[in-house]
């Protein structure tokens, strides 16, 4: 997805004058002919991203679309404060764009760990929240959201699905209808849920937008829910709770877990760990079926 996103930003700095790209010492060389063709508006701010984040802020006001990128703990945990007041409560447009998703960095230890971020960016009213699973699904988002006058969060991943799908801001996508369990995957977990819920007679929803999140089809399906999700679990039952009041059946979560990653590795390995591969998701999805007696 990263090497997506200097396409994508690359053709968007050409096409629109007002957009205006903002770096956190991260992605430097990928985009070094950028910077070096509109040096007015690419610009390698270093590792200023508080100041960096209020800097998009007075971009936004004075008509401009600010895409502001760095690794995800240093975008979303430590510039949270100027996210919250200095962009959404002043109702600004501007594109936040992550890398590392939750432990894409496994090996740097928690300093480069970030499975919170959804979660602490869910709290902050009026903010979008966007978990593309896929290059193409995220150059569609980007492009044509990048401009919609709204701060939304676009947390880009090592991790993808194989297939790619025509995916629209505050829209999910049903995969497939079945009668024993609904389950939502979000961004790059589908293609695990897809693989893992094989021969099973269960309805599979796609959501690449946690917030706002498109609650529609859960009415026509099975009110029994597991949400697969690749960060701390949480913010998408909140924002079904919020929206759905009253809904009956359950709503079950597994995502990563509350606890700190001090195991090294890959992410393939730590995913592993945590009981989020596809054998691990499998095994939750039939315990599941089983107890609600499908």
């Amino acid at each position: 997805m990263r090497s997506q996103f200097v396409e994508t930003v690359t053709r968007l700095i050409e096409d629109d004058p007002d957009t205006v790209l903002m770096l956190g010492d991260i992605g430097v060389f990928a985009f070094r002919h950028l910077i070096e063709k509109y040096p007015f508006r690419a610009h390698n701010i270093g590792i200023l991203e508080q100041s960096t984040v209020s800097a998009a802020a007075g971009l936004s006001i004075a008509g401009h679309y600010p895409i502001v990128h760095t690794i995800a703990p240093f975008l979303v945990e430590r510039a949270y404060e100027q996210i919250k007041i200095d962009l959404c409560y002043q109702e600004l447009g501007a594109n936040l764009v992550s890398v590392g998703a939750s432990y894409d960095y496994a090996g740097l230890g928690c300093t480069h760990h970030c499975p919170g971020d959804v979660s602490i960016l869910n709290k902050i009213p009026g903010i979008e929240i966007v978990v593309p699973g896929h290059r193409e699904e995220f150059d569609s988002l980007l492009s044509d959201n990048y401009n919609n006058g709204n701060t939304t969060y676009y947390r880009l991943s090592e991790q993808s699905n194989k297939s790619s799908y025509e995916v629209v801001l505050g829209k999910s996508n049903l995969i497939q209808e079945g009668n024993q369990l609904t389950i939502i995957a979000v961004g790059p977990m589908l293609e695990r849920v897809v693989e893992a819920s094989k021969d099973l007679d269960v309805t599979i929803i796609y959501c690449t937008t946690v917030k706002p999140f498109d609650t529609s089809l859960l009415k026509d399906f099975s009110s029994d829910i597991l949400i697969v999700e690749p960060y701390y679990s949480g913010p998408l039952l909140e924002n079904i709770e919020r929206s759905l009041k009253g809904l009956s059946g359950s709503i079950n979560c597994l995502g990563v877990k509350d606890q700190f990653i001090k195991n090294y590795g890959t992410t393939e390995e730590v995913d592993s760990l945590l009981g989020l591969d596809t054998l691990k998701i499998r095994e939750l999805i039939l315990q599941r079926i089983a107890f609600l007696g499908k």
